[in-house]
């Protein structure tokens, strides 16, 4: 199996008075740059320590306008990293390919990142969520036309030697050359974010990409949607291959079980309760009909839901505890989720620095070993059904 520190680099000052949206309306006044300099910095040093803490990969991703993740291009973030680590894979979950026009700029972009990472490069093709819609004035109706039209251009772009025209829906390019052209042949892996959309799943197992479940819902919607992937994936003719499937959680490691959770609960807390609002702005027709009933039975599932820290255990919204306890109850959902990568959400809302880095030393020490050794090659999806 893999493990991924990934980083969301959330705005952690919002005021205590503050009682709107993190997303889309959130004012811009609130965000203090100074501030964010220093946040900005501490969070690269954060995600640079995967590499000597010896995780697999990072994962940097993409949002607009809003205090929750403070990465609008992960490109720039993927950048950074590329020349400050040798070894760790850097996976981009973004690019939200219907907001890019022409798409060729995702093409080029993702291509000298692997050229310069010496083919480190994992590429996500993200539809992009609901709130960015909002954001870019993008007709919702449009979005997974835009997409797959997208990335049909981005893999041409890759594949095809140029120049060559295209001409499609939405996008019409007379030469289509991009230079460079990406190191890892035919392209780089591609990743796919989801919260359960049929037609995703079907694209991902079609094309034997990678498929990575949104986070933040109870794990009895990740078991649904995992099993529904699975058989998806081996109904389109493929082998059971645990690593095309890639789970998210935020966890936390301290010494104790107790002594986790009051390190940790007050900054988790910010996160779920303030960072989170709006997150599920969903425009009119972002959603196919036929998704949406599926997705319909998450509803009062999500993280938003959670009231107690009880609920916040025992829906798996949040992995925390010692060593001994983080490690069972992620073999135990892995091993249910048949999932053969970790992407470990290691800092959330206003943990501050220390803790980040002792939660991340913690498990790199104590967890990730444990982990390896108990799924070698990843979960048997057998195990999993």
């Amino acid at each position: 199996m893999e493990v991924f520190s990934f980083h969301l680099m959330p705005y952690a000052y919002l005021p205590d008075d503050y009682e709107g949206s993190a997303w889309i309306t959130v004012p811009n006044a609130l965000y203090d740059p100074v501030k964010g300099q220093a946040l900005y910095h501490r969070y690269l040093d954060e995600l640079e320590a995967a590499e000597p803490l010896g995780f697999d990969g990072v994962v940097v991703n993409e949002h607009h306008q809003n205090a929750y993740g403070l990465m609008p291009s992960p490109n720039l973030f993927a950048a950074m990293l590329a020349r400050r680590t040798e070894r760790v894979k850097i996976a981009v979950v973004g690019n939200a390919l219907p907001l890019y026009n022409p798409p060729t700029r995702v093409a080029e972009e993702y291509a000298i990142l692997d050229v310069v990472t010496g083919g480190r490069l994992i590429a996500g093709m993200v539809v992009g969520g609901g709130p960015e819609y909002f954001s870019f004035g993008i007709n919702p109706t449009e979005a997974r036309r835009r997409y797959a039209e997208a990335l049909d251009l981005i893999i041409a772009a890759w594949t095809t030697p140029g120049p060559f025209e295209f001409h499609g829906e939405f996008f019409h390019l007379r030469y289509v050359n991009p230079w460079p052209r990406p190191l890892q042949q035919p392209h780089p892996p591609i990743w796919v974010p989801g919260v359960g959309s049929l037609e995703t799943m079907e694209m991902v197992a079609d094309r034997g990409f990678g498929y990575c479940g949104l986070p933040y819902f109870h794990m009895d919607v990740f078991e649904r949607n995992y099993r529904l992937f699975r058989e998806t994936w081996l109904g389109a003719g493929r082998d059971a291959d645990p690593m095309s499937l890639s789970w998210f959680a935020p966890i936390y490691v301290a010494d104790t079980d107790e002594q986790a959770r009051a390190e940790y609960e007050e900054h988790f807390w910010y996160f779920a309760r303030r960072l989170l609002d709006g997150v599920q702005a969903s425009p009119p027709g972002y959603t196919t009909a036929r998704s949406a009933k599926h997705l319909s039975q998450a509803i009062g599932q999500f993280l938003l839901a959670a009231r107690t820290w009880d609920d916040v255990v025992e829906g798996g919204y949040a992995i925390v505890g010692s060593p001994a306890t983080v490690t069972q109850r992620l073999v135990d959902h892995m091993g249910a989720l048949g999932a053969g990568r970790l992407l470990g959400l290691f800092q959330v809302g206003s943990l501050p620095h220390d803790l980040t880095m002792k939660n991340l030393g913690l498990f790199a020490e104590q967890v990730m070993p444990a982990l390896r050794k108990e799924f070698p090659t990843g979960p048997a999806w057998a195990e999993a059904a």
